[in-house]
């Protein structure tokens, strides 16, 4: 393990777990077209010394959603737009992609201070240098204010959790890829250990974290997407599920999931509340960025060192956080879920209209069947709440609490 070298005032140091390798990351074409990846000269203040890149694509609307991505250690801002394939979603969809890229200076392997409580804080160090990015990109590009999110991979992952603490009024969603909970570190004596083997608290211990990032703060949290390979063994699984248990309980859902489902890759999602956070466990995966290359609506990325062939992540964060519009169908996750008509609910689940309080778990597809739920262009919503489900099918199952008649909400 390579030792973390620091120097006065910020740590130069990387943490060897999170380090990727730069010289294996493999270089993509750029697709011929106007748009490209730009350096932008002044954004701010810039109290952390980060560079900002943007991408913009051609005709770009005003209003347009922005996303933030952060990289992992020793890898950059061209690298990871593009083996990560957000600039597909970018053109398709047409949303701008803002690309903070970490000094030598401030970390001498590139990875963003996560640890440091000074880069990590609401109006200090690089969190606020990210937000002033997000600052510039509204003024300069006429991007909405309301539809900002962030993502990104094992130290910029750590950091996209920061940005979402400490900045909820910012950020709309946000995604963690091989990340660690906000301010399990506070500095480099203890970040080892919350990157293996990881460091447990309450629900409630680690959601106050969040909430002492920006005290008195009452307004709406962001959402958020967690995804891990479970054969991490730089930043071990357990922080996936340590990172559940802190935004269920800053969001105020129970660490029980509400559906759950199999996605392509060896993937597994669990989520929670409505929606309001989720769990992606991907099996047999290592540390990395989950992306499956192809031309198919939900492939993208390029496989590479730590971008891991597996399933396309940028297309499921992409939807999760709304970036298509509604005008592109989520794909089924495999060939094999279209529904059976044969298949039926067991005749134990019914819920009687003037009985108790009753809770059905069951395929969605079931739930439908029963009358619990409807469908509409391809997902189920339970009936009452009008709560979307997931995919209507046999592959997602979803707890229901029957609260009236004919009235269903999620969760038991």
């Amino acid at each position: 393990m390579r030792r973390i070298r620091t120097r006065s005032g910020r740590s130069a140091g990387v943490l060897a777990g999170l380090l990727v390798a730069a010289a294996a990351l493999v270089a993509v074409a750029t697709p011929a077209q106007a748009a490209s990846l730009t350096q932008v000269a002044s954004f701010g203040s810039n109290p952390g010394n980060l560079v900002m890149y943007a991408y913009r694509p051609d005709n770009l609307p005003s209003g347009a959603p922005a996303v933030v991505l952060l990289h992992g250690c020793a890898q950059d801002a061209a690298g990871y737009f593009a083996n990560s394939g957000w600039r597909k979603y970018a053109d398709q969809w047409r949303f701008a992609v803002i690309v903070p890229e970490q000094r030598s200076a401030n970390n001498s392997s590139a990875c963003f201070n996560w640890f440091e409580t000074g880069d990590t804080s609401r109006g200090q160090g690089e969190a606020l240098s990210i937000k002033q990015m997000v600052d510039h990109a509204r003024s300069a590009y006429g991007t909405a204010a309301n539809r900002v999110y962030v993502s990104g991979l094992s130290g910029g992952g750590a950091m996209s959790a920061a940005m979402l603490a400490t900045y909820p009024d910012v950020f709309a969603a946000g995604s963690v890829i091989a990340g660690i909970p906000y301010r399990c570190a506070t500095g480099m004596v203890n970040a080892f250990s919350c990157m293996s083997p990881g460091v447990d608290k309450t629900p409630a211990q680690w959601g106050d974290l969040v909430r002492a990032a920006h005290s008195g703060y009452t307004g709406a949290r962001p959402r958020v997407a967690i995804w891990h390979g479970t054969a991490d063994y730089t930043v071990m699984p357990a922080n996936a599920v340590e990172s559940r248990d802190q935004w269920t309980n800053v969001l105020g859902v129970s660490q029980t999931p509400t559906s759950t489902s199999a996605l392509p890759g060896g993937t597994s999602l669990e989520v929670y509340g409505n929606d309001a956070v989720r769990l992606y466990r991907v099996s047999g995966m290592g540390h990395g960025t989950p992306v499956n290359p192809g031309s198919g609506v939900d492939q993208c990325g390029t496989a590479a060192a730590y971008f891991l062939n597996t399933i396309c992540s940028t297309y499921r964060d992409a939807l999760f956080f709304g970036l298509d519009g509604g005008g592109t169908p989520s794909p089924t996750p495999s060939p094999t879920v279209s529904p059976s008509p044969t298949v039926s609910p067991s005749p134990t689940v019914s819920p009687s209209p003037t009985g108790a309080p009753t809770c059905v778990t069951a395929s969605n597809y079931a739930h439908v069947t029963a009358g619990r739920a409807y469908h509409s262009g391809g997902y189920a919503y339970a009936n009452g709440s009008n709560q979307r489900m997931g995919l209507y099918n046999t592959f997602y199952t979803t707890a229901l609490r029957q609260v009236g008649a004919n009235h269903w909400t999620i969760g038991c």
